[in-house]
């Protein structure tokens, strides 16, 4: 054969591997799998989300629908989890802070000194701290039911009975209040029953106070909506002695 034909016949061949090769990159190139990807993706976790929805999870519900409308926010997933999310995101919110209330609310039964008492005690929110005063229902055998204010860091300045400025979910109020002769660092209310009864349709309740540390004024903030009396549990009155 001609050595020129046989260098063109070989440039020919090299030609068309080359071609080749880049026909079969350009076929990888164009295939469809990763275009398909996004939408498997959020298929995937909406069929997640609806499980969810199903057996009642709503924080995780919430927390997956929201992505799915972030990241996927023009797909099927994403408009048929906007017919719901709002609806679940209330009860979520709205579960969760009837929680939080709930829980800051201790209630006990315990043997006390001259028999036994019940009690359902709550922190002031507000001042911060660690001198926080404790908002106290107590029923006892022997002493019966009362409402009280105790501070273990310090007592409260109050010559033999004073009133206490308050408020219930923000309208005016008063309390009749007096401090322990047997000189505990507390303020008692005179009307124990009208309290409760005003305690239990409240959700905050503010009560202004003098503390005797330097003779401190300070507004006392309870979150009492969580207060559940059934929890609080009576106990029985001791018979008298004769």
């Amino acid at each position: 054969m001609n050595p020129s034909r046989l260098r063109f016949a070989a440039t020919a061949f090299g030609t068309a591997l080359a071609l080749a090769g880049c026909s079969q990159s350009g076929d990888q190139a164009q295939a469809p799998q990763p275009a398909q990807a996004p939408a498997d993706a959020s298929a995937q976790k909406l069929d997640t989300y609806r499980q969810l929805v199903r057996i009642g999870n709503d924080e995780m519900a919430v927390a997956m629908g929201k992505e799915i409308v972030s990241r996927y926010p023009n797909s099927d997933a994403a408009k048929e989890v906007q017919q719901s999310l709002p609806a679940i995101e209330k009860r979520y919110t709205e579960n969760s802070e009837k929680n939080r209330l709930a829980g800051l609310w201790l209630y006990q039964v315990s043997p006390m000194e001259g028999g036994t008492q019940s009690t359902a005690t709550i922190y002031s929110s507000q001042p911060a701290g660690d001198d926080r005063v404790r908002l106290v229902l107590r029923r006892h055998t022997a002493w019966g039911q009362n409402a009280f204010l105790f501070s273990s860091g310090h007592g409260f300045v109050c010559k033999a009975t004073c009133t206490i400025k308050a408020t219930f979910d923000g309208k005016p109020g008063s309390i009749k209040a007096f401090a322990p002769s047997t000189g505990e660092p507390a303020l008692l209310f005179s009307d124990d029953k009208a309290f409760i009864a005003q305690l239990e349709k409240a959700r905050k309740i503010t009560m202004d106070v003098t503390l005797q540390d330097g003779e401190k004024k300070e507004t006392l903030v309870y979150e009492v909506g969580g207060f559940d009396p059934a929890k609080w549990q009576p106990v029985a009155k001791q018979a008298s002695k004769k």
